[in-house]
């Protein structure tokens, strides 16, 4: 990691690192693309009287992986810890952080390093943590998108097994069903249910799930693939015995 410089004077302090991230369906559905991104950052900057000392961007990377583990996001750190800027300026919340802990863990080093983070789009206002309003908005924001994705997270699994209770169709087609006629319901496929029986009657002789894949590979059993794989076995029993 880089040495951080203890000479931060004015001229760093006025330096900022621009940071855009998107990922691939974002930028092709959501037009929040990254040229759009820095323009308004930089627009940012220079009501702000910052200097741009570089633009950092992470295309087609999750918002799921901490900063720290994108190519765009590493530099941002190293760049803060040499003490060549003395701001970080991103569009959202979302672009920089995956959850409220990797954002409150980052941003009070940062403080500590007297880096303040500006979000620059948040319903035409912005957050500017080098002032103590700014910290504490921050955390509230913070805590307030991390309540919103368990809430969703709540709402689409209570919704998934809403329909797997309806006997609707839930991601992957299950092996011994096949999508009925009207696209949404499952229905049983002999053919397979017949490969189930045969499975749990391996397992109840004793037969590993190795084994169990081993023999129906060699006797060419149809499976949803070129061969059976042991995992897909462990699957199909713990289903059943579910």
């Amino acid at each position: 990691m880089a040495k951080r410089t203890a000479n931060k004077g004015s001229e760093g302090k006025n330096r900022a690192v621009v940071y855009c991230r998107v990922s691939t369906d974002e930028q092709a559905t959501e037009g929040v693309s990254l040229d759009a991104q820095e323009a308004t950052l930089r627009a940012y900057c220079t009501l702000r009287s910052l200097d741009v000392a570089a633009v950092v961007v992470d295309a087609g990377v999750s918002g799921g992986k901490p900063l720290a583990a994108r190519t765009g996001g590493r530099r941002v750190l190293d760049l803060v810890e040499s003490g060549e800027v003395g701001s970080v300026v991103a569009y959202k919340l979302d672009r920089l952080f995956r959850d409220a802990c990797d954002c409150l863990a980052v941003t009070a080093q940062w403080d500590r390093q007297e880096v303040a983070l500006h979000l620059v789009d948040l319903g035409g206002q912005s957050i500017d943590t080098s002032t103590a309003m700014g910290r504490f908005m921050l955390t509230v924001l913070a805590g307030a998108a991390e309540m919103e994705r368990n809430q969703i997270r709540e709402r689409t699994t209570a919704a998934l097994a809403h329909k797997a209770s309806k006997g609707e169709r839930v991601g992957q087609v299950p092996f011994g069903y096949h999508v009925a006629a009207d696209g949404v319901h499952l229905e049983c496929d002999d053919a397979e249910h017949r490969v189930v029986e045969i499975v749990r009657a391996l397992n109840a002789e004793g037969l590993s799930i190795r084994a169990i894949a081993a023999r129906l590979t060699a006797d060419e059993v149809p499976a949803r693939g070129k061969r059976w794989h042991p995992t897909t076995v462990a699957r199909l029993l713990a289903r059943e015995a579910a």
